[in-house]
């Protein structure tokens, strides 16, 4: 499955005895969400930009993809800095949605670093 496909899904509740996905199939996901990290039970990724300003606009807009799709990840910040962490705490482990809405997250940012403000 492609970023592109998983942009395009929506997050739906875990309900019943929904398993958490297999490393197996989490790394497959990982594959079609560039620059996250698979740590444990969940995946993460750290963004850097210039200013203090350009790190917390993109922490509201990854706030409110997470709004939106009621999926809502751990986000740590600093001056320069913020960590997403992402896992689904109903089944301690990480869902479809995980991949959905760090798929939704990357596309806040230029695909090509070089369009960005962010660091390299």
């Amino acid at each position: 499955m492609a970023d592109e496909e998983l942009v395009h899904k929506k997050c739906v509740p875990c309900k019943g005895l929904t398993q958490p996905l297999s490393r197996d199939a989490a790394e497959k996901f990982l594959r079609d969400v560039p620059g996250w990290d698979l740590e444990g039970g969940e995946i993460r990724r750290t963004f850097r930009f210039r200013n203090y300003y350009e790190t917390v606009s993109f922490i509201n807009a990854a706030a409110w993809i997470a709004h939106q799709e009621d999926h809502h990840p751990d986000i740590s910040f600093s001056y320069r800095q913020c960590t997403v962490r992402l896992t689904t705490h109903a089944i301690r482990g990480l869902s479809e949605n995980d991949f959905i809405c760090a798929a939704k997250i990357n596309r806040l940012l230029p695909a090509d670093p070089s369009e960005s403000s962010r660091e390299p």
